[in-house]
Parts: structure tokens; sequence; C-alpha cells
């Protein structure tokens, strides 16, 4: 009886019994939509797959029919036995997990610096003109050229590694987040000062959302070229890791044949 009290509750309070909610139905274009919306998916993973599939396809063929030298350029088959070999050994795990490492703090370094500097520039105009053509001749700078600079100045180890990651990165990220805080509308941000907020305000409520995509878009090409940065690193200055893998190799031409 409790139980019936509380639905004759429910409502008359509501005013509406449950049966008699409706659920709002999708229509013959929403269904046409999400359809199309699926099979272009599909199909585009599917031509992923496929080009991934071609190339090695066209590489192993063009090895074992001598159109590449296979002395230099190997095939899918020896690299894959050879992976599975160095499985085995158990090193090329820990050399996988010390460059993820270096890679992902440079990443958030990276992250956490360009955000820090792009912020300050588009909160002082003036300091932002004043160091902008500075930003844009650090970045234009040759950074495999600065990684001998970085062993005299911080030695052999991690962290030369991963300043040499930072360095790849770094400026480029600061200018693409500074051009991206300046071209969000400015009506929006007159409309924050106009109802009495700050500058402050601005940034957390106006230019930071209206960010978003030019921040992801800089992630996602940062974590590469944190990557870069890092092997480079590891070519010059480290007895481990991915990039010491490979330099030692071409030291002692070890080949996969």
């Amino acid at each position: 009886m409790d139980k019936k009290k509380e639905a004759i509750l429910r409502e008359s309070e509501i005013g509406v019994r449950p049966e008699e909610v409706s659920v709002p139905s999708v229509t013959p274009l929403q269904t046409a939509f999400l359809t199309a919306h699926r099979k272009s998916r599909r199909i585009v993973t599917f031509l992923r797959v496929f080009l991934l599939i071609l190339f090695l396809a066209v590489w192993e063929l063009c090895s074992d029919f001598d159109v590449i030298d296979a002395f230099f350029f190997s095939s899918p088959s020896r690299v894959a036995l050879e992976f599975l070999t160095l499985l085995r050994e158990k090193n090329l795990l820990t050399h996988i997990g010390i460059t993820l490492y270096e890679t992902l703090l440079s990443f958030l370094l990276v992250f956490l610096i360009s955000m820090i500097c792009a912020t300050i520039l588009w909160y002082s105009t003036r300091l932002s003109e004043i160091l902008e053509p500075y930003l844009v001749v650090l970045n234009s700078l040759p950074k495999s050229a600065l990684a001998p600079l970085l062993i005299v100045w911080l030695g052999t180890g991690m962290n030369t590694i991963i300043v040499a990651g930072i360095s790849v990165a770094l400026f480029g990220a600061i200018i693409s987040l500074y051009t991206g805080f300046r071209q969000v509308d400015e009506e929006k941000i007159r409309l924050i000062q106009t109802l009495g907020g700050s500058r402050r305000d601005s940034l957390f409520k106006v230019v930071l959302p209206g960010s978003i995509p030019i921040i992801l878009s800089t992630m996602k090409v940062n974590i590469g070229l944190a990557l870069v940065g890092v092997i480079i690193g590891e070519f010059l200055a480290a007895r481990r890791g991915l990039g010491y893998l490979i330099i030692y190799g071409s030291q002692v031409f070890s080949r996969v044949a």
C-alpha cells in the first residue's frame, strides 16, 4: 500500500502518469545521418588499415624480388622476426619504457611552459610585440645542432635528453597557442568587459574555452616533436632508450637481414 500511495503522490506532483511520458523519437533523417556517419567511419578505418597492409606488401615484394637492396632496406618479415628476438631478450621493452617516460615528461613540460608563456604574452601586448621576433628565430633554429651544446651545459643523462625534447617543441607551441589566443572573437571579450569582467575573467571564460581546438591540435603535434627531440638526445647522451639502440646498431652495423 505504501508503494501505491507513493506512486499516486508522485503522479499528483508531476501531473503526468509515467506511462504517458513520451520518449523523443528519432526521425528518419537523423537515422539516415547516423547510418551514413557510421559507414563513413568504417570506410576510413578500412582504408587506413588497407594502406598500411599495401605498404608492407609492396615493401616485402620489392625486397624479395631485389627491386630494393634487402641488405640496406630489409623487409617487414625480417623486421618482425628481429623484433620478436629483441622481445625475448627482454631488453627492448626496457628501452621503449625509458623513451616513453622521457617523451611524456618532455611533452607535459612543453604543454605547461607553453600555456604559461602564451598566457603571459596574451596578457601583455607590449611584451608580446617585443618577444615575438625572438620566438620566431628560436623556433627556426636547427634543434639537432643544439644537442652537443646541451651535453656541454648539462652533461650526459636523462636531464639533457628531456631538455632536448623540450627544445624541439617548445617555441613552436608558444607561437601556436599565442596565435590561437589572439584569434578569439574580440566581441566576446568586449562583452565580458562591458559586464564588468576583468582580464582574468576574459581569459578563463572566453579565451581558454574558445582556444580548445588549437590547444588540442598543438598537443597532437607536440607529442611527436617531443619524441623526435628525445631520440636526438638519446643519439648523443644516453646509454638506454630507442635512440641509443639505433645509434648502437649503426655503429656495430647491426642490420635485419
